[in-house]
């Protein structure tokens, strides 16, 4: 069997992912909890991990590289921000040490994006996006990566360009529980999906984006007037907001890229029905692959390599 080399751990504001990864590449053993950041604070992020790490017996002496918001200024230990234009390189030279702990720990840094006009960051993703795009690829690549603030990303010949930030799944949780739209999706759980609700209003949304909140109102006065269900209420409001996103990601990254999806799940499915109602081609690359395939790049550029020229 494989011995040990590295722990790879995603650590989110509200989640927390650890995979032991063996000297073949194989995962050798995975922890997933509710322990993000929020908790990791109040808990303390040393005994967090320690506890993740006893439980899959890890040994003692191998490192740890993190990605995610244990590296905010509120985080574990602030690891900062790579400025773009910078090439998918520098995130692997970034990564900042942990002191005082008995393991090498170390944590990657963010991007970020200074211009006045459109100031933005991310923190997590960009290790998303490490995994995804190998860093000698060729041509423009547009990465989606959907989620509580959906990132999109402009990547040329291996160099990120930009990136903008869109705030549709906290939109969402916000509208559809605390607005007067939260009536009009009350009971919604315990129906189907209503597909053909959730295309109409993505197109409408992306056609004209400008008129997103008008959009959003009619699944209150659609069931007012004409019987919307609670379901069909959900699935406007969603894909209102979707359409929007991908109306504004496009309108400032341009459409000559290709898309890249980096997405799993219920957000894999529901991106890709977008994708295909509105008639854009892309590629989708499964999320939790693409940050272990970021955190192993990391691994290896900090000390796999090393240890080959001892």
């Amino acid at each position: 069997m494989t011995k040990p080399a590295y722990v790879a751990v995603d650590w989110g504001t509200s989640s927390f992912r650890l995979w032991l990864i063996g000297q073949d590449g194989s995962i050798l053993g995975e922890r997933r909890s509710g322990e993000g950041m929020t908790t990791a604070a109040q808990t303390g992020f040393a005994r967090v991990l320690q506890a993740h790490l006893d439980a899959l017996s890890a040994p003692a002496d191998i490192p740890v590289i993190v990605c995610g918001m244990a590296g905010a200024r509120q985080g574990w230990v602030e690891a900062g921000y790579i400025d773009t234009p910078t090439s998918l390189a520098a995130i692997l030279t970034g990564a900042v040490a942990v002191p005082g702990q008995s393991r090498d720990v170390r944590i990657l840094p963010g991007l970020a994006q200074r211009s006045r006009q459109a100031p933005d960051v991310m923190r997590g993703e960009e290790t998303q996006l490490l995994g995804a795009i190998a860093a000698d690829t060729k041509g423009e690549q547009l990465v989606c990566m959907p989620g509580t603030h959906s990132k999109w990303v402009r990547v040329v010949d291996g160099q990120v360009m930009g990136f903008s930030t869109f705030m549709t799944g906290e939109l969402f949780d916000v509208i559809t529980k605390h607005s007067i739209l939260s009536h009009a999706v009350a009971g919604s759980a315990d129906m189907p999906t209503d597909t053909g609700a959730f295309e109409a209003a993505l197109k409408a949304a992306f056609d004209k984006p400008a008129l997103a909140t008008n959009l959003l109102f009619t699944a209150r006065s659609g069931q007012l007037l004409h019987g919307l269900t609670a379901a069909g209420a959900q699935a406007l409001i969603s894909g209102t907001l979707i359409g929007a996103e991908i109306a504004g990601a496009l309108a400032s990254a341009g459409q000559g890229a290709s898309i890249m999806l980096v997405a799993s799940g219920r957000l894999q499915a529901l991106y890709e029905d977008a994708f295909r109602t509105l008639s854009l081609s892309h590629k989708t690359i499964d999320a939790d692959a693409a940050v272990r395939r970021g955190l192993s790049a990391a691994a290896e550029a900090i000390w796999l390599k090393n240890e080959s020229k001892s």
